[in-house]
């Protein structure tokens, strides 16, 4: 039996439901891994591919966490919190991807994420706190800041080198391309996403504990004010961590249990996801009723005559 056949059940769908009536319809891929690589329980095809856009950062901090960066620069778990975040473009938020350049002697003009429409700089964009560790990265090693995005540079080949090792997979197998922001990003299975996850929450890697530490006790600054990961690490208080990616992407790890969660929309629907997202947190048991209620409020109610209703749910395997 190939692994393909192995890891396939029925998808989820979600339906947009206008006064009870369906209007529009997404069909969702999900899995649930442990941190050895396991699938334990799946929703349409384990093996979908797809990029993992924004739901890499928290791996991509690593560069800072095994670096010697934090120590060098002085930085903190809000700093690192915002290095992992797709934030909104806050006072705050700005001011803590500032503060890393300003800490590690970096020009904010060294910056080469664009700068959002209606926006005034570069540093107001949700990846900006990403592209500000990489370039404390470069910093502290002394190499190039100039093309830092460049594949081929140190730092991105540091970056894939050390997610290529979490997975068991040679460096020069991953499929990339630009994200938006310019930053390379890569094509994975859901299965690999969840793995990766899994091992994020796993409580057996230094580095990425804290990540995790970072990420869960300042949520605030990894998303913002009405958002899916911001709300659900806040309502879980560090028993979840979770990042989204753009496309519908959406990643979750149990914390201390080395579990993790990756979906995927096919057509890349947001509001989709985060109501899978709700749907399968409360199959798993990983929310409690009342947060699970709380969530479905804010997440698959949309007004007072649309909401949306998930059909499905993970096979166990």
């Amino acid at each position: 039996m190939t692994r393909n056949t192995r890891y396939q059940a029925k998808s989820l769908q979600v339906q947009l439901l206008r006064e009870g009536i369906v209007e529009s319809v997404h069909i969702v891929h999900a899995v649930a891994c442990d941190a050895r690589g396991r699938a334990l329980s799946v929703a349409g095809n384990a093996e979908t591919t797809a990029f993992i856009r924004s739901a890499l950062k928290p791996f991509q901090a690593m560069a800072v966490t095994t670096s010697g960066v934090m120590e060098q620069f002085g930085l903190d778990d809000r700093d690192l919190a915002i290095i992992c975040a797709s934030h909104q473009g806050t006072m705050a938020q700005v001011r803590q991807a500032f503060r890393i350049l300003w800490q590690a002697n970096v020009d904010p003009s060294m910056l080469k994420c664009p700068t959002p429409i209606g926006r005034k700089n570069p540093l107001e964009h949700n990846c900006s706190g990403k592209h500000a560790g990489m370039l404390a990265v470069c910093q502290q090693r002394q190499w190039p800041l100039e093309s830092y995005l460049h594949h081929n540079h140190p730092v991105q080949t540091l970056i894939l080198g050390q997610v290529a090792d979490l997975l068991g997979i040679p460096s020069d197998e991953f499929i990339r391309a630009h994200d938006d922001c310019g930053a390379p990003t890569y094509v994975m299975t859901l299965h690999q996403m969840a793995s990766l996850f899994a091992q994020l929450a796993s409580g057996n890697n230094i580095a990425m504990e804290r990540i995790v530490r970072a990420m869960t006790h300042h949520p605030e600054l990894v998303a913002g004010p009405q958002a899916f990961d911001t709300d659900l690490m806040q309502a879980t208080q560090g028993a979840l961590v979770s990042k989204s990616g753009a496309e519908g992407i959406q990643c979750i790890g149990r914390v201390g249990e080395g579990l993790g969660l990756a979906i995927k929309v096919l057509d890349g629907s947001k509001r989709a996801k985060s109501a899978v997202a709700v749907h399968l947190l409360r199959q798993l048991g990983w929310i409690t009723p009342d947060i699970s209620e709380a969530l479905a409020s804010d997440y698959m109610v949309l007004s007072q005559y649309k909401r949306l209703d998930v059909q499905g749910e993970l096979a166990f395997l």
